[in-house]
């Protein structure tokens, strides 16, 4: 489906104000950064997880173990056996067991990509919590699953699309919702 752009509603200052103040969001509500591991989910996810880990190593003055997730095998809307998905490599630079991890990724909308980390997650160990960081909440929600930190609210329509450019992907930082042309 083609997409045109309708409205920017985050530009490059809003989305760095954003990600600072989850940072600040989880060290205060896990009191620091001892036993956190955050791990991106394979897109724009990994790039949110980087910048997250750089505000809280700033602010804790220590290391942060930052994973990078592929969940494609753990989709529930895999393609058919014809068209092979492209499966990307999981990075996790320690053992998930007992550590506080938060799962990062850029726009939460019906919750099946979120269930698809959690199985992976599941898979790799036994955290003693696991939390949820997006930059975007859209809603529209299929399964029971909520962030614990949200960049922005956005309530759009489900013909919509919410792209988020990364300048690490695209050059700029943005949110843009877009519509079915």
């Amino acid at each position: 489906m083609k997409y045109k752009d309708k409205r920017t509603v985050m530009n490059k200052e809003e989305m760095r104000r954003a990600v600072m103040r989850i940072a600040h969001e989880i060290l205060e509500k896990n009191k620091d950064a001892k036993d956190l591991v955050i791990i991106g989910i394979k897109g724009g996810g990994v790039f949110l997880a980087r910048r997250l880990v750089s505000q809280i190593e700033k602010i804790e003055q220590m290391d942060v173990p930052i994973g990078e997730m592929d969940i494609t095998l753990y989709r529930d809307d895999t393609p058919s056996p014809l068209n092979k998905p492209i499966i990307h490599k999981t990075e996790i630079p320690c053992s998930i067991n007992d550590k506080r991890v938060v799962l990062v990724d850029d726009v939460l909308y019906t919750g099946r990509t979120i269930r698809a980390a959690l199985d992976s997650l599941m898979d790799m160990g036994r955290p003693s919590a696991v939390q949820l960081a997006v930059l975007i909440d859209r809603g529209h929600r299929e399964l029971p699953i909520q962030a614990d930190y949200v960049g922005k609210n956005i309530p759009t329509a489900r013909s919509e699309d919410v792209k988020v450019k990364l300048e690490e992907e695209e050059g700029e930082d943005s949110v843009i919702i877009q519509e079915a042309v």
